[in-house]
């Protein structure tokens, strides 16, 4: 029996725009659901790291790697690529939307569209109108869904779903849960979707 795969992802995590991009094309060739699970970072840094901003800005050595492998992969992969001007960017906005949209046909195409603004496109995806125009350019209206993404409900939910994360042991982004194993980075990917086809692991 296959199981799902959750793909726990942050809108602000440069390899999770990787990630993001690859993996609903790959769990569809290997016939493995895909759950997308959006979650804020920025708590869990702030618990675990005691920081209050990216690791790859607080460690700088750590930061020029990061944006040099980037540029690798994205040319292994063929995605597009621009080094954001401003980073991390602020997700909460793009985050609600995402758990608003849970379940909705465009919801895997909107989340494709806001990292390739932040990361391809090199525009601030904290700002309404740049996710009203991500929305519209999908042929959804964006007003219903921009409102609903700032009641409480929307809002709870992503409290919640970065709680869930923290309580799974996430430390950084993106991770796939399957068969209750987490796979940390996008180069993990293969290897989780292995994981949610075969039941008769250990």
């Amino acid at each position: 029996m296959v199981a799902p795969l959750e793909f726990w992802f942050e809108f602000g995590s440069t390899y999770s725009y990787v990630g993001a991009l690859r993996i609903e094309e790959e769990c569809r060739a290997a016939g493995v659901p895909l759950v997308w699970k959006p979650f804020l970072l920025g708590p869990l840094f702030t618990a675990q790291l005691g920081i209050k901003d990216s690791p790859f800005n607080a460690n700088p050595v750590r930061g020029r790697y990061m944006w040099r492998d980037l540029e690798r992969l994205c040319a292994k992969h063929g995605l597009p690529w621009r080094r954001p001007s401003v980073f991390p960017r602020g997700t909460v906005l793009a985050s609600r939307v995402a758990c608003a949209g849970e379940h909705q046909p465009w919801l895997g195409d909107f989340i494709r569209a806001v990292f390739r603004a932040n990361f391809a496109e090199d525009r601030d995806i904290s700002q309404s109108v740049v996710i009203a125009e991500l929305l519209r350019g999908l042929g959804v209206e964006a007003e219903p869904v921009l409102a609903a993404a700032v009641t409480e409900e929307s809002k709870a939910r992503l409290r919640a779903s970065t709680d869930q994360a923290a309580a799974l042991g996430i430390f950084g982004a993106p991770n796939c849960v399957t068969r209750g194993e987490l796979f940390f980075g996008q180069d993990r990917i293969a290897d989780a979707i292995a994981w949610a086809l075969d039941d008769g692991r250990a």
